[in-house]
């Protein structure tokens, strides 16, 4: 990709992760509330994504945007997440669609399901249950937080099918460095690890769909969450395993 990719909510964990595999693949223009803290040579814009002039200005020249940044607290209130998270996500599509950006990866989350969880548990999260989520099943939030995620990717099915911007939702599972969690069933089955997280939103930049709902997790043995349509659509190859990790 010659142009620039636009990252948001670049100084979060996922915003670290993406960059600590792909930096020097791309041109990035990174934009937070605070600028990151190991920026290198990148342009960086400090900027609210409730801010539509400042959005608009970051989108300016962009290929692609991975869009990441809002409030990202399960408990946050309403009044958050309706600000930050889907007027937010809103801003950020209309402003890709004015620009003539032909991608747009939309950080989405487990929470936007979780509630497919709660008469599942804890056998759902154990190797051996077959029960998968796979993308094509209507959101279940779990918070608010996940209301906002399921409206984030409602927005993108309809700047998808209205501007034709191709658009990608990863529901991302348990992001932590280095090992998955201890002793936490839920996140080993959801973990995600820095390096298929990197991997994942490099094929979300590369390969080419038009819209799509996939996991974000590793190729764990103890899962409930599909990545066939991410291996698929995506060419995602998750390198890593939670299980590789059991004490």
């Amino acid at each position: 990709m010659d142009d620039p990719v636009l990252l948001t909510g670049a100084s979060g964990r996922v915003g670290q992760a993406i960059l600590g595999g792909n930096e020097d693949d791309y041109e990035w223009r990174l934009l937070d509330r605070e600028p990151p803290a190991d920026a290198a040579d990148h342009e960086v814009v400090v900027a609210d994504i409730t801010d539509e002039n400042a959005v608009r200005d970051a989108m300016d020249g962009v290929g692609a945007v991975i869009h990441l940044a809002g409030d990202p607290r399960p408990d946050a209130p309403w009044e958050s997440v309706l600000q930050n998270n889907i007027d937010g996500t809103q801003t950020v599509y209309e402003a890709a669609v004015d620009a003539g950006v032909e991608k747009l990866a939309f950080a989405s989350s487990n929470h936007a399901v979780g509630h497919y969880e709660t008469d599942r548990k804890p056998d759902l999260y154990r190797e051996g249950d077959d029960f998968r989520l796979d993308g094509t099943e209507l959101p279940r939030p779990s918070n608010l937080y996940g209301v906002s995620k399921a409206a984030g990717e409602v927005l993108g099915r309809y700047y998808h099918d209205e501007h034709d911007l191709s658009v990608v939702c990863v529901r991302i599972g348990n992001l932590t460095k280095g090992h998955p969690p201890i002793d936490y069933e839920r996140g080993q089955a959801m973990w995600l690890s820095y390096r298929d997280c990197a991997h994942l939103f490099e094929r979300c930049l590369e390969a080419d769909y038009d819209y799509e709902i996939v996991y974000g997790i590793s190729d764990n043995d103890r899962k409930y969450y599909s990545i066939e349509r991410a291996k698929e659509i995506l060419g995602y190859e998750p390198q890593d395993n939670s299980a590789e990790h059991d004490a």
